[in-house]
């Protein structure tokens, strides 16, 4: 199904991604997003634990009920991916105990859905999905969506947001501050927050060097 790499479970895999979201039009949510998630969660894993396969099927599904950023219905779309999520892998003979694994990691992935993780796989999914918003792969996603949704870069006239409220509908630059600069704070795991905090440096030198190109 794909050439990027999900070992060592690549057969699960080769059976679930036809399932995701991968073949919808938007580069901030296709394969290369879920791979770039599987890669985190290796990472923490590795040193924090957790069950792969649980970590595999959660990672694949995640996304796999598309809602957009300025949908009325975002907070709501992990549930709808959970669902959906929970049928496919009942259909193809899974336990209930991990089925249900695998709903919940998907449910508390979401920052919108703001639903704390009570599993170490719903906490390790959680972080991994996160270090992809943030850093600069983050930066590359951020201006991506605002494409996509019509925004400006920044405000020509107060770009850093000194005399008005932030905008992040309207001015790319805003989401920095109204979400991406909040999301290192948040982290459920003692590796995730360790790659968190490199990555939102990265991030904060992007919008330094951004502010001081368009002289302000």
């Amino acid at each position: 199904m794909t050439a990027l790499s999900f070992a060592p479970f690549q057969d699960l895999a080769d059976k679930l991604i036809p399932h995701t979201v991968a073949e919808k039009v938007d580069g901030s949510h296709d394969v290369s997003h879920l791979h770039r998630v599987w890669s985190n969660v290796c990472a923490i894993r590795d040193k924090e634990g957790g069950d792969h396969q649980t970590l595999l099927a959660a990672t694949l599904l995640h996304d796999c009920v598309a809602v957009e950023k300025n949908s009325p219905f975002r907070a709501s779309a992990s549930r709808l991916a959970a669902a959906k999520a929970t049928e496919l892998l009942a259909q193809m003979g899974w336990d209930e105990a991990r089925t249900q694994a695998v709903a919940h990691a998907i449910e508390c992935h979401s920052f919108s859905a703001n639903i704390t993780p009570t599993t170490l796989e719903a906490r390790i999914l959680q972080d991994a999905d996160r270090l992809d918003a943030i850093g600069m792969v983050g930066v590359a996603r951020l201006f991506y969506v605002s494409g996509r949704m019509g925004s400006q870069l920044y405000d020509a006239h107060d770009p850093q947001a000194r005399h008005r409220e932030l905008d992040d509908k309207r001015f790319a630059v805003d989401h920095f501050k109204t979400k991406i600069f909040t999301l290192v704070q948040g982290f459920q795991t003692a590796t995730g927050r360790q790659m968190a905090q490199v990555r939102h440096d990265r991030a904060q030198r992007f919008l330094q060097e951004f502010m001081d190109e368009i002289g302000a």
